[in-house]
């Protein structure tokens, strides 16, 4: 059993039903809509032409959160019905293991992703870096979904249950998109928050996204750094995942 057969496992799982299918393309667009619609109305008198366009990027670190979050619940589901420890026994590597359901994880953030950029070209957004832009775009959004995949799967594996499991996703969630540029520029805010805001390693990846999509600046520098960031905190989750699972196996 390797990473291919237990990526094509997790995605079997995952869309089992019709109403994942449906809340997997609903989600997005759902997301995208709402956000540009209530914003636009409490946002005005900031200079920002094209809010829809300006929200995009933080929009697609929430996606990637809620679609790899979800992989955790899926976890827990696997768990219930035995699936989970009937691949603990099998002959196959923990990496590979972990390597699956991140992967799963990353390929439905794409997807959703995907979804929510196809709608905002229909409502004014349009991607003004060129080809190497939306390169760099779909590396971007590759490495946050395979650090957020990572670290929900190790959070999983730290927990009681699928209750526990919401709950502290929801306290990560939530203050990493609203203390980050998502909705607003940084230099509206206090100084204050203006500090919490750039400590957030987000706030950098939504910036450089935003850059790509908005501005059509691709500013070397910038996008390196974010790939530096991205590249340490996807080692970091990655082997704290593969820790708890091998702690896991232990038990």
């Amino acid at each position: 059993m390797d990473v291919f057969t237990l990526l094509h496992r997790n995605i079997k799982w995952r869309f089992h039903n019709a109403f994942t299918i449906v809340m997997t393309i609903l989600q997005p667009m759902l997301w995208l809509v709402l956000y540009s619609a209530v914003a636009r109305q409490s946002m005005q008198g900031i200079g920002i032409e094209n809010y829809t366009a300006f929200i995009l990027p933080g929009l697609i670190v929430l996606v990637s959160f809620g679609a790899c979050s979800s992989s955790g619940i899926m976890n827990y589901l696997m768990k219930t019905n035995g699936s989970f420890y009937r691949i603990l026994i099998a002959p196959v590597k923990r990496n590979s293991i972990v390597l699956g359901q991140i992967l799963e994880a990353v390929l439905c953030t794409f997807l959703e992703v995907a979804i929510m950029f196809i709608v905002s070209l229909f409502i004014g957004v349009k991607i003004t870096s060129g080809w190497i832009g939306l390169l760099l775009i779909v590396l971007i959004v590759f490495l946050t979904a395979f650090f957020i995949s990572a670290l929900t799967y190790a959070i999983s594996l730290c927990l009681p249950n699928e209750v526990v499991y919401e709950t502290v996703m929801n306290a990560v969630v939530l203050p990493i998109f609203f203390l980050s540029t998502a909705l607003f520029p940084a230099d509206t805010l206090s100084s204050g928050l203006e500090i919490a805001i750039k400590l957030n390693p987000f706030t950098h990846v939504i910036n450089a996204l935003r850059d790509l999509v908005v501005q059509g600046n691709i500013v070397t520098k910038d996008i390196l750094l974010v790939f530096m960031l991205l590249a340490i905190m996807c080692c970091i989750s990655f082997l704290w995942a593969i820790r708890r699972l091998k702690k896991e196996t232990s038990l």
